[in-house]
């Protein structure tokens, strides 16, 4: 894990629990396509983007490669280095930390997609591809601020690549593609105008953040933002072993990812929320589903649950409702609270059972405060909380 002293710690974030869970979620499984965080400014939405990146353990990369192509994996290599390694080439490899990415507002399609360079390739018969942003973000994470302000033509293309894992320049017949898969991380204040309901379809998880109003809280934020600007590296070191510690989990619940199981009762749980909330199309099942499957994975277990399928819902419906003027999600998300509720309601009045055995790390169990206990909440808490995700509790 690598972490430049610059950047605020993760697991130092106050409150913020669902934003929390959706990176996580998608730093499991890039492929759930990504989260959209609306809120308004100074609610730690860039914050968080960047410490999740600076979360990500470091990568095994093809060294003079300009894609981040993966060494182990020729299947998620780009043209150059698949041609490379048929000629018999050895691949030099070096580790480097998780991209981040940061796509300013103005970019237009070639700087997002890279350029081929049609008159040499048809002067010398060579492919020559200039890399784009998709190329620098591969393996990593793409953050785009205002992202709402963003040509929609441009964030087409930035979820096409996102949703398929790899990019595809075709210009005059000839063709260049190499793997660009990364978490997209779009971040927006809705004051100034909302992305389009087909756009916001395409995002695999959403959340709407307010500040924090308790003030307690907002007294602990002050405190932390000081400590942090007093000395950078000190305060790292304090949030050291809960850094750590996700890290681990993350990279944990990856490697569990492929072994998660859901059976057809899972499958019609979740088509019929997605029929009772009136949700139209099948990108909200499918994202739920794999939402729900890097939950189970990120609590180290192998089965979805009901209670991992409901906390994927709060993150996967609310930006794909069908919204009359003025209305919001507020319904929908007291309706998944209450069904939240029963269902842990009904864990605690059933007779002990076995229950999955779960991955604890050392660290997990001595992490001080708040954000790293061990996978499992306390009933009594998970009762009161039940959107919060399992390592990052508030403090009682």
């Amino acid at each position: 894990m690598h972490h430049p002293s610059a950047i605020y710690p993760f697991t130092a974030i106050v409150n913020q629990e669902k934003m929390k869970r959706a990176l996580i979620l998608n730093a499991i499984d890039p492929a759930i396509g990504g989260v959209l965080i609306r809120g308004e400014r100074g609610t730690a939405k860039s914050t968080a983007a960047r410490a999740l990146a600076a979360l990500l353990p470091k990568i095994r990369a093809v060294a003079d490669c300009p894609f981040n192509c993966n060494p182990d994996i020729p299947a998620l290599m780009c043209d150059n280095c698949r041609a490379r390694l048929e000629r018999g080439e050895v691949l030099p490899v070096v580790e480097k930390p998780t991209p981040f990415v940061d796509l300013p507002v103005s970019a237009t399609e070639d700087r997002v997609v890279g350029t081929l360079d049609i008159e040499q390739a048809i002067k010398r018969g060579e492919r020559h591809f200039e890399p784009g942003v998709l190329a620098a973000a591969n393996r990593g994470i793409l953050y785009v601020d205002e992202i709402n302000l963003l040509d929609d033509h441009v964030v087409d293309i930035l979820l096409d690549a996102a949703a398929m894992g790899v990019n595809i320049v075709e210009r005059e017949g000839i063709s260049f593609s190499h793997p660009a898969q990364f978490i997209l991380v779009g971040t927006m204040n809705p004051e100034e105008g909302d992305l389009r309901p087909q756009l916001l379809d395409r995002f695999g998880l959403s959340v709407d953040i307010v500040g924090v109003h308790v003030p307690e809280d907002r007294v602990e934020i002050i405190r932390r933002r000081l400590e942090f600007e007093k000395d950078p590296d000190a305060f790292y070191e304090k949030w050291r072993p809960q850094e750590e510690a996700l890290s681990r989990q993350i990279v944990e619940a990856r490697r569990r990812l492929p072994l998660v199981s859901y059976t057809d009762e899972d499958l019609f749980y979740i088509a019929s929320l997605t029929s009772e909330f009136q949700v139209d199309g099948h990108r909200a099942d499918i994202t739920i589903l794999k939402a729900a499957r890097a939950h189970a994975a990120f609590e180290g277990r192998t089965h979805i649950t009901k209670r991992d399928i409901l906390l994927a819902a709060q993150l996967a419906l609310p930006h794909r409702l069908k919204r009359q003027p003025f209305q919001d999600t507020s319904a929908l998300e007291y309706e998944l609270e209450r069904r939240l509720r029963e269902l842990e309601d009904e864990e605690e009045s059933r007779p002990e059972q076995e229950t999955p055995t779960e991955t604890t790390t050392s660290s997990e169990q001595e992490a001080p405060r708040e954000d790293t206990p061990p996978p499992h909440e306390p009933e009594a808490e998970k009762k009161v909380r039940p959107q919060v995700m399992p390592q990052h509790p508030r403090r009682a």
